[in-house]
């Protein structure tokens, strides 16, 4: 999937987390994040913290990969 945006990043995280049943209340106490830090990554303000959303990124199942634009996937 393609992030342009911080807005694109949120969705995706929240698709993700419902897609395995978890309420921003219970994956926040599962991860020991908050919940206001959730609802602030999944509604894509920019200035979350770059670690903690990796850290979610993680937890979630996901992959992040940066490719210089044009170049094929790998």
């Amino acid at each position: 999937m393609k992030m342009n945006d911080m807005i694109a990043f949120g969705r995706a995280i929240k698709t993700r987390r419902k897609e395995l049943g978890y309420t921003q209340a219970h994956f926040s106490e599962c991860t020991g994040l908050s919940a206001s830090f959730l609802s602030n990554l999944e509604n894509g303000k920019e200035t979350v913290e770059m670690g903690k959303a990796m850290k979610v990124v993680q937890l979630l199942g996901m992959d992040m990969c940066l490719r210089v634009r044009g170049e094929a996937n790998d």
